[in-house]
């Protein structure tokens, strides 16, 4: 195995045998429309040094998201709780795979305080795979909502969460803690699945996102796909079903970029044209909500896309009555 070590935090990442082993993948080059500028603004500097002073793991940064620059500079950072070290290993993702550490008691607080600071009407807490942990972390995510909720009560969260696999009770926890968006990301479709996210199941996380809307049908549920894995247009269209039949909200879909020559490659490069034509569809089928582009990820414009998939609920229900 391969130790990367985080100046940061001085933490000791292992980088899991498999990825390391995986045979190089060359790195395409970008199409003009994948392209962004190097972040700059001196807002974005503010929130790099916010992060750091209060000893938060992004997924911005971890998951070296294009958007960056973009979300920095507007003060919107994705919170990921439980350290930056993941128990699993899948071939699309930059985190770094190994043994975590402890969970960090006042790290609720710290985020909270973050949150204040940042001035966020809507907040995204996301986390790595916690294995290790006896449910998966749960108690954690329900302990930072909570914290959230006492120092900025109207700051609307949005959870991104692990499948929490073989946790029993543990969805239970994070819902009992009313987020107002439960968001579990299916990722790709289930061919993919034994070499793109190994680790996972797909009819579990399917389950996951039903059984959100079996405990609390008010809580707003949201996944999202990586598109450009070698997918084909009609197994899209059949997780879009399947998201449907779950009662999923909210879908978004964006183009997967090769994070190192480790990990899986880009098959293609999707169109502009043709993600229009993927949320077309997508709406087609009934979703609240839809941000289908190649830059979209699940926590882009998330206050934006939150405060629309509220009028959308309202509009549908005054059309139902």
């Amino acid at each position: 195995m391969r130790v990367v070590i985080d100046h940061r935090k001085g933490e000791g990442r292992v980088r899991h045998p498999e990825k390391v082993c995986r045979p190089d993948n060359p790195m395409a080059r970008k199409p003009e429309w994948i392209r962004v500028k190097a972040p700059g603004h001196p807002v974005y500097y503010e929130t790099h040094t916010l992060m750091r002073h209060h000893k938060l793991v992004t997924v911005c940064e971890e998951a070296a998201c294009p958007n960056i620059g973009e979300c920095w500079s507007q003060r919107h950072a994705t919170m990921m709780i439980m350290g930056g070290i993941c128990t699993r290993a899948c071939a699309f993702c930059n985190v770094s795979t190994g043994i975590p550490l402890p969970l960090e008691e006042d790290e609720p607080n710290r985020v909270a305080e973050a949150v204040t600071k940042l001035g966020l009407r809507h907040v995204v807490v996301t986390s790595v795979d916690r294995d290790d942990l006896e449910d998966g972390g749960a108690e954690h995510f329900a302990r930072v909502i909570e914290a959230i909720r006492n120092v900025s009560a109207k700051t609307t969260i949005e959870v991104l969460t692990p499948d929490f696999l073989r946790k029993p009770k543990a969805l239970e926890k994070v819902v009992a803690a009313r987020p107002d968006v439960f968001n579990h990301n299916l990722e790709t479709v289930p061919r993919l699945y034994p070499t793109i996210r190994p680790g996972a199941r797909y009819y579990h996380s399917l389950r996951l996102l039903d059984q959100v809307k079996q405990l609390d049908p008010s809580i707003f549920t949201k996944s999202g796909l990586m598109v450009g894995l070698g997918e084909e247009k009609m197994e899209l269209a059949q997780v879009m079903d399947d998201l449907r039949c779950a009662g999923v909200d909210f879908i978004t879909m964006g183009q997967y970029l090769q994070p190192t020559v480790k990990h899986a490659a880009v098959a293609r490069f999707v169109t502009p044209e043709e993600f229009e034509e993927y949320g077309v569809m997508a709406r087609a089928k009934g979703f609240l909500q839809v941000s289908s582009s190649p830059l979209t990820r699940s926590s882009y414009h998330a206050d934006s896309d939150f405060a629309a998939l509220q009028a959308a609920r309202a509009q549908r229900l005054e059309e139902g009555s």
